[in-house]
Order: structure tokens, then C-alpha cells, then sequence
């Protein structure tokens, strides 16, 4: 039995995750959980699966998450403290990473220098700190186990095979709400639009980098280090449809690609269980159902943020984390209806040419860029 510690388990991810521990009791325990402010979700999923710790982010909240827990004995912890206790608690062998956004970035890398094996659903802790990242993950001989459908169809493509033999990695991208919006209107779109994802059912950060295409863009940069590739072997095409997850292309021209239906818990299964995989009792895919499968490039125009991203790899160093940071901020300011759809590659776009990137030697410069990416890109919006 594996004892697991949910990072972010009142999110998309973490709640597929808990399905999963409910169906499989016998192969999974719950040892914590680390949310956000959804504290009532929290306390509920505290109650089912009697986790030892749960961490939320504000200590003012302690006393009321103590209330709905009831007499339940579990100890509460708080903040970024508390989740870094949580990831590097003894007894966790494995910890899923599902903190939308850079705050997820400390408690996964404490995880990982004590120790324990990552289901990293967090993309965003690749982009800020690949670098650091996979080297602490080396030197303390952890295994990271993409969760991230896109990644997990990588890694399953890549099992049997030589790495040298690797060509180029293709992650697709289902093209989000907008694919066939005329470019003028992308100006006038809604909040309400750009949630409204043709596939997948996720959070609303997520879901409008998924709109933009920022979130493939963060998908190359996590690929390039958790695949070890150059950034010109990672490739993006547009396949609507969201049943090819990835593909691998190998030096003798082959393709090989995993498909499934569009369910997180596909490869949250994967992760977890590896190098098994479980009997779920979920619906298969039924390739006498699917009538085509479709590839398109991407338009350039349309998808800006994709293009910022290939330039925060390519100049490296701080460069992606601040990329990442703007991102945040900005997608926060247009979820608010202070800026539109557009303004928010714009806004990320600024924010990348004020900076001058370094390259980090640890954590803390990092998070000092990242600090200062979100002054500035608030400032920037300010401004609009």
C-alpha cells in the first residue's frame, strides 16, 4: 500500500485523485492533504479518508476548519510551512503536486530533497526551477512521474525504447474555446467563453491557459526538463478532438502516440501505480466510436502566449519563472473583468521585456524574480 500526500486536494486533480483512492482503498491512503480556502471540500474529504495532516493557507482559518472537522484527530497546519510539512512528512512515499501555480513550487521541492517520489501535476514547478529542480531530483535519486496528460502519454510513449533513438516529442493541444473565432472577436470574448473548454472539465486558471495556449507553452518547458530534450525536439500541433494525448517520433520516422478518453484520472492511475496500471472500471476508448482524428499547426496569431513561452526557454535562466508569474497575474486580472482576453499575452509580453534573467544557483533568486514579475505585471495592468 502506498501512503500518498495530496498537494492541492480541493482542486480538478486532487479530487480525481481521491476517486481514485476510493476505489482502490486497498492499494492507497490518504496520509495529507494541503487546499487553498475551499474549506468546507476540505473537511469533507477530511472526514472520508481520515488523513493525520491537512494544511490550508490561512492560520485565521484554523479555527473554523477545526469546527467542521468535528472530533476528528487530525492536526492542522497552515501556510507554506505547513505544506512543506505535509510533502516531507515521514511516512508519505508519495506525493502528488497539484498547487495551481507557482505557490506549489517550495512544498514539492522540499518533497523531493527529503526524499519522496513526485506525481508532479504542477507544471508550473518545472518552469520556474527545471533546472534546480531535476538536479536535486538526480542527486536524491527520486523518481518523477508525470501526471500531466500530455506528459504522461510522453512517458508511456518512451517506455521500451531508447531515449537516443528520440526524434522530436509532438504534444498535442486541443485548441481550447477559440479555435475557429475570427481574430477580431478574440478581442470581445467573455470570461464565461473562455471557461466554457470543449473537452476537458478544469479549473479556471487552467482552463484560460488552455484558451490562450499558454498552458502548452508551459507544457514545452516542463517537457524539455523532464524529458532531458533540446528545446527544438519538443513540438506542438492542434488535434481537437483530445484523443491523442501525445506522441513520441523516433529517428527511423515511427510515431508512437497514446490515446485514451479525456479523464485525468488516466494518468493519475498511471503515476501512481507505476509501473503497473490498474483495472479502474472506467469507460475505454472505443476506436469504432471516434470518427476522425485531426492535426493542424498552430496559428501564430492566434496563440501568442505560445510563442512567449519558446522565448522564456530559449533566453532561460529567470526568464520561464517570470513568464509564469505574469501569466498568473494576469490571467487573475482578466477572471476579474479588469482587463480583456488579448491584454493578457500582452501584459506577459511587457513584463518578459523589462526583465533581465539570470541564471539561478537556488530557489530563493527564483522566487525573487517571481516576486518581481507580479509587481511589475500588476503594475503593468494598472496602467491599462
Amino acid at each position: 500500500m502506498k501512503s500518498i500526500a495530496i498537494l492541492g486536494s480541493t482542486g480538478s486533480i486532487g479530487i480525481s485523485t481521491l476517486d481514485l483512492v476510493r476505489r482502490f482503498p486497498d492499494r492507497f491512503r490518504v496520509r495529507g492533504l494541503v487546499a487553498g480556502r475551499n474549506l468546507k471540500l476540505l473537511a469533507a474529504q477530511a472526514r472520508e479518508f481520515s488523513p493525520d495532516w491537512v494544511s490550508i493557507r490561512e492560520e485565521g482559518e484554523v479555527s473554523l476548519l477545526r469546527r467542521l472537522l468535528g472530533n476528528r484527530r487530525i492536526e492542522i497546519l497552515w501556510g507554506d510551512r505547513g505544506a512543506t510539512a505535509v510533502a516531507t512528512a515521514s511516512g508519505v512515499d508519495v506525493v502528488l503536486a497539484a498547487i495551481v501555480g507557482g505557490a506549489g513550487l517550495v512544498p514539492t521541492f522540499e518533497a523531493v530533497r527529503a526524499g519522496k517520489e513526485v506525481a508532479l501535476a504542477n507544471k508550473e514547478v518545472l518552469v520556474m526551477a527545471g533546472e534546480i529542480f531535476v538536479q536535486e531530483a538526480k542527486k536524491r535519486g527520486v523518481r518523477l512521474l508525470p501526471v500531466d496528460s500530455e506528459h504522461s502519454a510522453v512517458f508511456q510513449c518512451l517506455q521500451g525504447n531508447r531515449r537516443d533513438d528520440v526524434d522530436r516529442i509532438i504534444l498535442t493541444a486541443s485548441g481550447g474555446p477559440f479555435l475557429r473565432t475570427s481574430l477580431k472577436r478574440l478581442d470581445r470574448v467573455t470570461v464565461r467563453q473562455a471557461l466554457r473548454h470543449p473537452n476537458w472539465k478544469m479549473g479556471p486558471k487552467i482552463t484560460v491557459d488552455s484558451a490562450t495556449m499558454m498552458n502548452k507553452g508551459l507544457e514545452v518547458v516542463e517537457a524539455r526538463w523532464l524529458f532531458d530534450m533540446m528545446a527544438d525536439q519538443v513540438e506542438v500541433v492542434i488535434h481537437p478532438q483530445s484523443i491523442v494525448h501525445s506522441m513520441v517520433r523516433y529517428q527511423d520516422g515511427s510515431i508512437i502516440a497514446q490515446l485514451g478518453i479525456p479523464d485525468m484520472r488516466i494518468p493519475i492511475a498511471y503515476a501512481l501505480s507505476f509501473p503497473y496500471r490498474l483495472k479502474a472500471g472506467w469507460r475505454p476508448l472505443e476506436l469504432t466510436q471516434v470518427e476522425k482524428l485531426t492535426f493542424l499547426p498552430v496559428e501564430k496569431r492566434r496563440y501568442p502566449a505560445l510563442g512567449l513561452a519558446h522565448r522564456g526557454l530559449a533566453t532561460g535562466g529567470t526568464m520561464p519563472a517570470v513568464l509564469n508569474a505574469a501569466n498568473e497575474v494576469a490571467v487573475a486580472a482578466f477572471l476579474e473583468g479588469r482587463i480583456g482576453f488579448r491584454e493578457i499575452h500582452r501584459m506577459i509580453r511587457k513584463t518578459m521585456d523589462a526583465h533581465m534573467s539570470i541564471r539561478p544557483t537556488e530557489i530563493q533568486q527564483i522566487l525573487e524574480a517571481d516576486r518581481w514579475a507580479r509587481e511589475k505585471a500588476r503594475a503593468l495592468i494598472g496602467e491599462v
